[in-house]
């Protein structure tokens, strides 16, 4: 049994403090910083006009911090389960810009979001909570919605391979990792709560979703075991006004 959105939001509710600093929050993930610095620059690269930025599952704001020194002029939208986090996130913003970030606390399936207004949509170890593919394909279908026709939607996540055998060889890579850092009981305990928690997709398969929603063009910017950095860009042009 996976575990609910109730408790997903319980356990990061509880975890403000880590998630605020990269440098220990992210631990567990392979090139942490390098996806985040790749995915934030790509985006002000793609679009440097940029004048709103949606943080999907924003955690305490260190993607729109890194996304705003790059394009400090940013209105910033925040969205969360944690209510916490969503706090910390904004007054982080608050202190690097003195601007007031907007909030949405709630499941980015579910919350209400304006069409058509962002330029920048970051999704930053996030979409993995995901579920079955009717989850994966409207999440994506309404982030495609969410953005201005030229906006990009940047994700860096957990990811799964597309083939069981290697799938094998990622993941007791990733294991060797884990232990390298904590022993064999922090391994567990990461891998534990990424079996209860998470449902990740291949980089393929989000790649070919995309598409089928509507993107342009797609991009991969890095992976390196069972993590990724990568993403796509809504044409000027859409068919049907989407």
């Amino acid at each position: 049994m996976k575990s609910t959105v109730a408790e997903i939001r319980r356990r990061f509710d509880g975890e403000v403090e880590r998630f605020a600093n990269l440098e220990t929050g992210q631990v567990a993930t392979v090139d942490a910083r390098l996806s985040l610095e790749l995915i934030t620059e790509a985006a002000a690269r793609l679009v440097p006009d940029a004048g709103n930025l949606l943080d999907v599952g924003c955690g305490a704001g260190n993607y729109t911090l890194m996304m705003l020194r790059r394009l400090p002029a940013l209105n910033c939208a925040l969205l969360d389960l944690s209510e916490p986090m969503l706090a910390r996130a904004a007054a982080r913003v608050f202190q690097q810009t003195k601007k007031t970030a907007e909030m949405f606390q709630g499941d980015v399936r579910e919350v209400a979001l304006r069409e058509n207004h962002y330029d920048i949509i970051l999704a930053g170890a996030v979409l993995h909570h995901l579920r079955d593919d009717a989850d994966w394909e409207g999440v994506f279908g309404k982030l495609y919605r969410l953005l201005r026709p030229g906006g990009c939607l940047m994700i860096a996540d957990l990811v799964a391979q597309d083939h069981a055998a290697l799938t094998e060889v990622s993941w007791r890579r990733y294991a060797s990792y884990l232990e390298g850092l904590g022993g064999s009981e922090y391994c567990r305990k990461v891998l534990d709560y990424i079996a209860r928690e998470d449902s990740p997709r291949s980089v393929t398969y989000q790649l070919e979703l995309m598409k089928k929603v509507g993107f342009g063009s797609v991009e991969i910017l890095h992976k390196n075991l069972c993590f990724a950095a990568f993403g796509g860009v809504k044409s000027r042009r859409t068919e049907g006004g989407r």
